[in-house]
């Protein structure tokens, strides 16, 4: 797998992380009207951002479940997706200005076309303590992200993992 982060992406305890990813059986389909769907429109409204996900990593690739403002992409090799840098974080990923981290130097989102300029990222942590994924938002200017924006992130983080989780246990 390519990496455009200069470090590592892998968390280390991806096996087992894989196993309860696939376990929850939600990889298969994007939620085109469902909660998922209405949680990236709350996320891009209450951030007024343009893009909003809900992410899950999967080994080889990051597939989209839900968004606002992807115009139909529903996965991103996971060495390019910076989805890949939130879920080894407990705590929300923040780069508000991304070209001016040098992790971000060489990833073709910040540097190509794309132009993303800012991204936060909550992890969709597991109840067993698995980051299976991320609610995330994304602009293409830079901007800051309060203490407050982060807990607000992660109440919608947490709302996914409810969803996600209701009828699995």
């Amino acid at each position: 797998m390519q990496n455009t982060f200069g470090r590592p992406i892998i968390p280390s305890n991806e096996e087992e992380r894989l196993v309860k990813l696939h376990s929850l059986d939600i990889l298969g389909s994007y939620d085109e009207q469902g909660p998922f769907k209405h949680i990236a429109a709350i996320a891009s409204r209450l951030f007024n951002v343009p893009i909003a996900l809900v992410n899950l990593v999967d080994r080889d690739f990051v597939r989209t479940k839900a968004d606002v403002g992807m115009n139909g992409v529903t996965e991103v090799p996971r060495g390019t997706s910076l989805c890949s840098l939130a879920i080894l974080n407990d705590d929300v990923t923040v780069f508000e200005d991304a070209k001016q981290d040098p992790c971000l130097l060489a990833n073709p989102l910040v540097t190509g076309d794309f132009g993303l300029q800012f991204y936060a990222a909550a992890p969709l942590k597991t109840s067993d303590g698995f980051n299976v994924g991320a609610v995330c938002i994304v602009d293409k200017k830079p901007r800051e992200f309060s203490a407050s924006d982060q807990k607000m992130l992660e109440s919608l983080a947490a709302v996914v993992m409810e969803e996600i989780e209701k009828d699995k246990n």
